[in-house]
């Protein structure tokens, strides 16, 4: 099991420090020529690459990163690759690709983290930090302390700590994706 203590420090972390590019977590070269949909949008910069996350999911349609700001190690966004606010933007062609990617990623991220569940959760607006359509899901734990609505955030004690949980859940998304393996 992946032990991972939190670390309070940091709580007032913006969005924007935590998507620099650094060493461990360069941006994408595959699809730099990916066109942004919204220049001003975070997520947009995200996925064309100008800003680097630490991915953990990838296909033609999304891309799922570690929350920098996580609830708990693991906590992973899911966004649409094209810029859509809310859910009632998301064409009706891609809500079946996408609520399919949730739900195996809410699997690689409980298994990865060997979980007793996962909370799986989306603002619509209000309270949406990045106006682009995104799923938290958050692996949980019984008496883990999550009540209600209140979330905790902590960040990463280290690079090292987040690298190893990104890691865990991209393995345990390839073994999900290719069960003979």
């Amino acid at each position: 099991m992946l032990s991972l203590s939190r670390s309070i420090v940091g709580t007032n972390c913006r969005l924007e420090s935590a998507l620099v590019p650094t060493a461990r977590t360069s941006p994408r070269s595959k699809q730099s020529s990916y066109i942004v949909s919204n220049p001003s949008c975070l997520f947009c910069k995200v996925v064309s690459g100008e800003l680097a996350a630490r991915k953990v999911f990838e296909d033609d349609n999304c891309i799922a990163f570690l929350d920098h700001r996580p609830v708990f190690p693991g906590h992973s966004l899911l966004i649409p690759k094209q810029h859509y606010e809310t859910l009632a933007d998301l064409p009706h062609n891609l809500i079946e690709p996408f609520f399919a990617n949730a739900q195996m990623l809410a699997r690689a991220i409980e298994s990865a983290l060997e979980a007793h569940g996962s909370f799986v959760a989306m603002n619509n607006r209000v309270s949406q930090s990045v106006p682009h359509f995104h799923v938290h899901i958050v692996p949980r734990r019984r008496k883990d302390g999550l009540r209600g609505f209140f979330w905790p955030r902590y960040p990463y004690k280290s690079d090292e700590d987040a690298e190893t949980v990104q890691q865990a859940i991209r393995k345990a998304v390839i073994k999900l994706q290719n069960p003979e393996r």
